[in-house]
């Protein structure tokens, strides 16, 4: 079998070890991705990334792999970068690769995770820093497939109504929060982020599709009739795997292509 090896500058070296506090009960390992394109040596050459160890003492923390982050933050090493805001499955800033699986920290129980927690940022994103991927590319992608109801028909005197029937077939698509765990779990994704949009950003796509409101059908699927942008989906699967909230961009995409062939014939 061929072996690789990543370029010298890309390779992670070992960090620092923060050992937890004498007296400490319940420890925990979690070793955390470092990056900070600001670290330089004496000839400006940035310094690779590295993986730090903290010890945790589970006594005094919270029981999600947040509450662990935001501990060593606030009492270990301020330095230490990553977003978060809700705390509640709701916002998917806090995505990140936890234990070989991309996930939300705020809803990951440490419990769950057998030995050291290793904590990456999300895979294949460029890194700002830390534990924050770029999302610039992606976000841009999601911008392109118009994600808002669009009509052609004069505005309603109150609101467009809609069919229960109808809003139940939104459901396992509005609830995507764009975490992007699924997108970057994607070798598809991986092997084509230039012209793929990848299945978070066309789970979204099928949500405005499936719309009963919305009356752009038409020039929606002719804006994803391309080889590259859905197409490239391979039926891998990860993406359904890995959806913290339990969502299936696989079958999105299956339905998406569905009607593309329908109108066809």
């Amino acid at each position: 079998m061929a072996q690789f090896r990543l370029p010298k500058n890309s390779r992670i070296g070992k960090g620092r070890t923060y050992r937890a506090a004498e007296g400490a009960r319940r420890v925990k390992v979690f070793e955390i991705y470092r990056w900070d394109p600001e670290d330089r040596d004496e000839n400006g050459t940035p310094q690779n990334p590295r993986m730090d160890r903290y010890e945790v003492d589970l006594e005094n923390c919270g029981p999600m792999v947040l509450d662990a982050i935001i501990k060593v933050k606030d009492e270990t090493d301020p330095t230490l970068t990553f977003r978060r805001s809700c705390r509640e499955g709701i916002c998917g800033s806090c995505a990140m690769n936890i234990d070989g699986t991309n996930t939300l920290a705020c809803t990951k129980p440490i419990e769950d995770i057998k030995g050291a927690v290793k904590i990456y940022p999300l895979p294949h994103m460029g890194v700002v820093k830390d534990l924050v991927p770029d999302l610039t590319h992606i976000y841009a992608q999601y911008a392109s497939i118009q994600p808002w109801l669009q009509t052609q028909s004069p505005n309603p005197s109150k609101e467009r109504l809609q069919s229960p029937e109808d809003r139940e077939r939104l459901d396992g698509l509005y609830e995507c929060i764009l975490c992007f765990c699924c997108s970057t779990s994607c070798p598809s994704y991986w092997w084509n982020p230039d012209r793929y949009l990848g299945p978070a950003v066309l789970l979204q796509a099928y949500r405005w599709i499936s719309d009963s409101r919305d009356e752009m059908t038409g020039e929606r699927l002719d804006n994803l009739e391309d080889p590259f942008k859905l197409y490239r989906c391979h039926t891998i699967m990860n993406c359904t795997k890995t959806c913290p909230k339990g969502l299936n961009p696989a079958l999105a995409i299956a339905e998406t292509k569905k009607l593309m062939v329908e109108r066809r014939v």
